[in-house]
Formats: structure tokens, C-alpha cells, sequence
């Protein structure tokens, strides 16, 4: 795997009112990683994910995106350089009103410049690639399983092609074995594509079966940033018990048992 850095955090503070989220947080994306982001509840999370996708701008620090300081950019080549970005919010966040292939095509009408019959044959490739069936094209969102839900936004999310793709929780609400092909699904993309991947989860299979290397966020920074070996074995109460309780002693066997496969 390629070490070139993707996205460069350095000395990120963020805060709301007087509580302090993140201070001085460096944070580094490799080329064609996926990277998944754990902390406890009240960590910033999403906060960071949300600052770095150009969402919420910091209070202080420097966000480096293929090397060029995307919070200094000028608007319009801030904004081009986000359309590298695609992301996969907590709920889908879909467009209720329009269906599967509406939602996708719109990002592709309003940054591609397509025409929208284009732009929906497009649509139906992108819903391919999510590992939906094609009849979920004209489906709306309320008609849709929570699983098909993420993929749908999966698919929203790889419209533009992407280099980098955001994923804030994509496998929470789903069952064990939707959960497990949705984790397979973006190890594909991200292998066949060339994706890097900046996943936040909570998932420890996730973790365990398709990250190259886990961030932890904890006492307002990045506590550790490396493979999950290390990570697990770094003297920290709440790493302890999140890699080491009775869930994650479960993941670490369940990922043991499929490796020796």
C-alpha cells in the first residue's frame, strides 16, 4: 500500500461554545487505505469528518486535501476539489421526494453538468455497482430496507467517482450479515477503484475484516493511528476495554477463524 498522504490534519481545534471537541489533532489519510475512527460517545467524530468535507469550519488548524489548504481555497476551486470527495451520512439522507435514480442523478446534473436523461443512465450503473437490483432505480427511499437504504446512498455517494470516499456509520441499524456484505462491498470498491476510505464506525468487524488501520479519537486528539495490532495493545482504559471486552474478543476470534480459511 502506497504511503502518500491523501489528507493532512494538522492542529485542529474545534469547539462549541465553551465545551472543546478536538485541539491540537493531527490526522493523516494514506492512498488507497481504508481507515476506520473509533472513540467514545462525545469524541467528534463526525465533527472531524464533517471538517474535513468542507461541513464545519474549524476554530483553528490546517486541513491539506492532495496538498493544497482546502479552508484557504478560493470557492470555486474548493468546490471542485470537494467533488473528489463522496459521502455516505449516518441516516442516507436521501431525498424522500425523489427516487433512488433521481437522488443519484441530481449530484451528477447539478456538478457534471449532465442532461437528466444522462445522468439516470449513469444512475443505473453507479446502483449497480452498490450491489443494488435495478428495479430499486425507481423506488423512493420509504419503500426501502435499511440496507438497501445505505446502498442506495452508497451509490449517491460514488456518483461523481470519487478518490475519496466519507463513510459515517454505514453499517449501524443493519443485521449481522448485511452489516458483513456491506463491510465486503467497500473493500471491493475501495480495491477495484482505488478508493481511500475514511470510515467511522463503532463496528468492531468492520474494524476487524476490512481496515488497514484504526484512529482512535480520545482526550480531544488522535490517540493512536495504526494497525489494529498495535492500536489494541496501546495502554489506554478505554482502548482496553473496547478491543478487550467480550464484543471485541468475539471480532478479533470471528476475523481469526475467516483468515485461517
Amino acid at each position: 500500500m502506497s504511503q502518500a498522504t491523501v489528507i493532512e490534519v494538522r492542529d485542529l481545534c474545534n469547539q462549541f461554545g465553551t465545551q472543546v471537541v478536538h485541539q491540537h489533532l493531527d490526522f493523516d489519510l494514506y492512498r488507497g487505505e481504508i481507515l476506520g475512527v473509533v472513540g467514545g460517545s462525545g469524541t467528534g467524530k463526525s465533527v472531524l469528518l464533517r471538517s474535513i468535507v468542507g461541513l464545519r469550519q474549524p476554530n483553528a488548524g490546517t486541513v491539506r486535501v492532495f496538498g493544497e489548504e482546502l479552508l484557504s481555497l478560493p470557492a470555486e476551486r474548493r468546490s471542485q476539489l470537494e467533488r473528489r470527495f463522496g459521502v455516505l451520512y449516518q441516516r442516507g439522507a436521501l431525498f424522500s421526494s425523489l427516487t433512488v435514480s433521481e437522488n443519484i442523478a441530481l449530484p451528477l446534473i447539478e456538478h457534471a453538468g449532465l442532461t437528466r436523461a444522462a445522468a439516470e443512465r449513469l444512475a443505473r450503473v453507479k446502483i449497480a455497482l452498490a450491489g443494488l437490483p435495478q428495479d430499486a432505480a425507481d423506488k423512493y427511499p420509504s419503500s426501502l430496507s435499511g440496507g438497501m437504504v445505505k446502498r442506495a446512498a452508497l451509490a449517491r455517494a460514488l456518483a461523481l467517482d470519487p478518490d475519496i470516499l466519507f463513510l459515517d456509520e454505514p453499517t449501524a441499524g443493519l443485521d449481522p450479515i448485511g452489516a458483513a456484505a456491506f463491510d465486503q462491498l467497500i473493500r471491493t470498491l475501495s480495491d477495484s477503484l482505488g478508493l481511500s476510505v475514511f470510515l467511522v464506525t463503532h463496528d468492531l468487524d468492520t474494524l476487524y475484516s476490512i481496515c488497514d488501520r484504526v484512529a482512535v479519537l480520545a482526550q480531544k486528539k488522535v490517540l493512536v493511528a495504526d494497525r489494529l495490532d498495535v492500536v489494541a495493545a496501546t495502554d489506554d482504559a478505554w482502548i482496553q476495554e473496547y478491543f478487550h471486552g467480550p464484543r471485541g474478543r468475539a471480532a478479533a476470534q470471528t476475523a481469526a477463524a475467516a483468515g485461517s480459511q
